[in-house]
Order: structure tokens, then C-alpha cells, then sequence
């Protein structure tokens, strides 16, 4: 593979890696407004806090695969606790209660991290056998980036066997088109309610750990990372899981080679394409119209 064709290649695989964790991000935010109405401005705050708890399971074990399990989990258990206790109680105020407390709530999470962790960045290890380069038909390529890429197709497979096999993947889907019929049906939307919040929190847990070999982990990952997630969901659709993958693909690969061969209009290629299919699809490239 002659070089120019390598650099190609690899900068299209890096676009790959980085839209899968947008979309690890974006899949939990889209599910819970699409099923809950909730747009959470905390969500990438949890995001951020996943990497944070990686890090400190792995301060205290020393095993990166033991901080992949837990970090998540502890996500979503957090996720279920803010749904429980903030989120139920303020849903009679609206949409812009719920904008304003997520707003806040993720003004405290970022406020206690610099507590806990302080402000550095922290460096953050991976095993020997993810680390190094892979030869690809002549390209030497980081092998923890395929393995973001396989995880995150690994989690996809699962979202989707969940949402399209299951009682419970039924019951989100018929909630999105119309709630007020699943709850007229029996169903304990308040139960269900919690369990999706915990299950977008430990997706975002999921994309935290993934990414934070990479940036490491500092206080202003959720800004970096989560408006990009943002931006998803807006312009694949809101509620859209369909939309937030295509889209997230869409986007690392812009983020990608805008790098390489646009760096100064890097920053707002994803924003400028957001402004052309809003301009054209206003409910986004996936959204139906209300």
C-alpha cells in the first residue's frame, strides 16, 4: 500500500473509531428523549464521569478490563439514582425544568470530578495485548482503535437484539410512538423510565472508558466529546437510533479528515453540516415530523 493510499485509509479507520463512541454517546441521549421527552444536558457529564471511575478502578486494581465492566455500570446505577430522585419528581414542570436541573446537574458532577480528581489530565494505560500497531495489507495501525471499533459493534449488536427481541425492547419502541398507549395498556412506564435512563447513563459509560485511553481524562472531556454527541442527535433525528449511527459515522469521518486536509474549518464542518440538513430536513436526516 503506497503511502498516500495509507493515510487515506488510516485516517478513514480513525473517523470510524471516533463516530462509534459518538454514537455510544448519542444512542443513550437519543433513547431517552426518544422514549422520556428528556433532552439531558447532563448526559455528557456522565460521559466524563465514566472515564473518571475507570481511572480510579484501575488505580485501586490495576486491571483496565475490571474498570470496562464496573466504570459503566456505576454509570448506569448513577443514571437510575438521578432518574429517580431528580428526574420523576421535576417532570411536571416541563421541558425547560428538566433542561434547567440537567443543566445543573451537570455543573455538580463537574464540580465534585475537580474535587475527587482535580483538574490534570490523567493518563490512563491499557493492556499489552490492545496495545501497539497491527499490520493491515501494509498499514501499521493502532490496535486499541480496532478494538474501540469492535467493541462498539459488539454493544450495537446487543442495543439492538435488546430493542427488537425483547419484551422490554418492545415496550421502548411502542413508548416512543405513543406512551400514553403503553401506559393505558398496563405497562409501569415510571419502572420503565428508570431502566432506559440507566441503560443511555451506562452507554455513555461505555463510550467514557473507550475514549479516555485516547484524550485522557480531564474535566473538559464532556465538552469536547459531548457537544459532538449533541450535534448528533440533532441532525440524525431526535429519537432516531437509526439517525444517530449514520450520522456519527458521518461525523468522524469529517472530524477525521478535516484534520488532515481542512484544519481550520475542522472545528464547524460538523456544525455547517448540521446547518445544511436542518435546512432542508428540519426534524433531522431520520426524524418524523410531531
Amino acid at each position: 500500500m503506497d503511502p498516500t493510499t495509507s493515510m487515506y485509509v488510516a485516517q478513514g479507520i480513525h473517523g470510524i473509531a471516533y463516530g462509534m463512541v459518538l454514537f455510544l454517546i448519542a444512542s443513550g441521549l437519543t433513547i431517552i428523549f426518544g422514549m422520556m421527552g428528556i433532552l439531558n444536558l447532563a448526559h455528557a457529564a456522565i460521559f466524563m464521569l465514566s472515564g473518571y471511575f475507570c481511572y480510579q478502578i484501575i488505580a485501586m486494581t490495576g486491571s483496565f478490563w475490571l474498570g470496562l465492566v464496573l466504570a459503566p455500570i456505576g454509570t448506569g446505577i448513577f443514571g437510575i439514582f438521578l432518574e429517580r430522585v431528580f428526574m420523576r419528581s421535576i417532570r411536571a414542570s416541563g421541558h425547560l425544568g428538566e433542561l434547567i436541573l440537567t443543566l445543573g446537574l451537570s455543573m455538580v458532577i463537574l464540580g465534585l470530578v475537580k474535587v475527587f480528581w482535580g483538574t490534570q489530565s490523567l493518563p490512563m494505560q491499557v493492556p499489552e495485548i490492545i496495545q501497539g500497531m497491527v499490520n493491515l495489507g501494509g498499514l501499521e495501525y493502532p490496535i486499541y482503535r480496532l478494538f474501540i471499533i469492535g467493541m462498539s459493534l459488539v454493544v450495537l449488536v446487543l442495543m439492538v437484539l435488546l430493542l427488537y427481541k425483547t419484551r422490554l425492547g418492545k415496550i421502548v419502541r411502542a413508548a416512543v410512538s405513543d406512551r400514553d398507549m403503553v401506559n393505558a395498556l398496563g405497562i409501569n412506564i415510571p419502572v420503565v423510565f428508570m431502566l432506559v435512563f440507566g441503560v443511555g447513563c451506562w452507554l455513555a459509560g461505555i463510550a467514557g472508558v473507550a475514549i479516555a485511553p485516547i484524550l485522557t481524562v480531564f474535566p473538559g472531556l464532556a465538552d469536547q466529546v459531548g457537544m459532538d454527541a449533541f450535534i448528533v442527535v440533532v441532525t440524525g433525528g431526535f429519537g432516531s437510533l437509526a439517525g444517530a449511527f449514520v450520522v456519527s459515522i458521518i461525523f468522524g469521518l469529517l472530524s477525521s479528515y478535516g484534520i488532515q486536509f481542512l484544519s481550520q474549518l475542522a472545528p464547524v464542518l460538523m456544525v455547517i453540516f448540521m446547518a445544511i440538513v436542518l435546512a432542508i430536513r428540519p426534524n433531522g436526516l431520520f426524524g418524523v415530523k410531531e
